[in-house]
């Protein structure tokens, strides 16, 4: 399929099944206030101790239940490999399976490139030239205090923060760059997993990477640009009509799950030409 085919299945498949759609919203909205109330409830353990169990538990519930809606997307991208015209149902433990598996390839694709920045942020001493920042920064202000002269300092604290600068660049630029080329390896990772349900086959980076080219460089970028593209125009679109109409601001809650729908469709209609 071509891109412009992929889009237009893609943004039309979560309206095939309303009735899916709502479970997934309702799923989504649980999850949301078992969070917001954990987190709350947790910070009221520090007046009362017995809120840290009870926040904890509904944390942990919402992390739960996050990972039955996280299997369910990937089996929304199975839908795509497939070309399945259906939209899948929930099937509760397998969902919750595979999410905890998703749960286990974000990690493993963040903590790549977060290791690899640690390292980038150690050779540049990004972490000594902060100090030395700081440090300067205090004897100016104490310098100026009592009376003494601030031109040495001075001198010094603006070439600590040259090199500050010089190392948050460096560093920034090899985070965007890894985080960026790991977003689109994680995509395909998703897609083996659920081609293939097998984690070690989500996890094999390599491979990973490869899907890309056999799929095409260009078409993959090009899609998942289409995609960011099109659910941020519709949020900017939507947010445009709640403040005109605050009263719609109720559909927001539908919103988002439709284009997780509908970008994890494309995900997999993608994927499709090599699975």
């Amino acid at each position: 399929m071509d891109v412009i085919e992929i889009i237009k299945d893609a943004f039309v498949f979560p309206s095939k099944d309303p009735k899916t759609l709502l479970i997934y919203v309702l799923l989504s909205i649980v999850a949301g206030v078992f969070s917001v109330l954990g987190i709350f409830t947790y910070i009221l353990g520090f007046i009362n101790p017995e809120c840290f169990l009870f926040g904890g538990m509904a944390v942990i519930l919402s992390m739960l239940i996050g990972w039955v809606l996280s299997g369910y997307l990937i089996s929304v991208i199975k839908s795509g490999i497939g070309l399945d015209d259906e939209v899948p149902e929930f099937e509760w433990w397998d969902n919750f399976i595979t999410g905890f598996n998703n749960f286990i390839v974000s990690i493993v694709y963040f903590i790549i490139p977060a290791f690899v920045v640690l390292v980038v942020g150690y050779l540049t001493n990004i972490f000594g030239n902060v100090m030395v920042v700081y440090h300067g920064i205090v004897s100016q202000a104490h310098n100026a205090y009592v009376g003494n002269s601030t031109v040495l300092v001075s001198g010094a604290l603006s070439q600590a923060i040259v090199n500050l600068a010089v190392s948050l660049a460096v560093t920034g630029t090899v985070a965007l760059i890894l985080f960026v080329i790991f977003s689109f390896f994680q995509t395909m990772a998703e897609a083996r997993l659920a081609n293939t349900g097998s984690l070690s086959e989500a996890l094999n980076v390599f491979e990973a990477a490869k899907d890309i080219s056999r799929i095409g460089v260009g078409k993959v970028i090009i899609l998942i640009l289409l995609v960011i593209i099109i659910a941020a125009v519709v949020e900017m679109v939507f947010s445009a009509v709640f403040s005109i109409v605050p009263i719609l601001a109720i559909l927001s809650v539908v919103i988002t799950p439709y284009l997780a729908f509908f970008a994890n469709r494309a995900i997999g209609l993608l994927y499709s030409d090599i699975a």
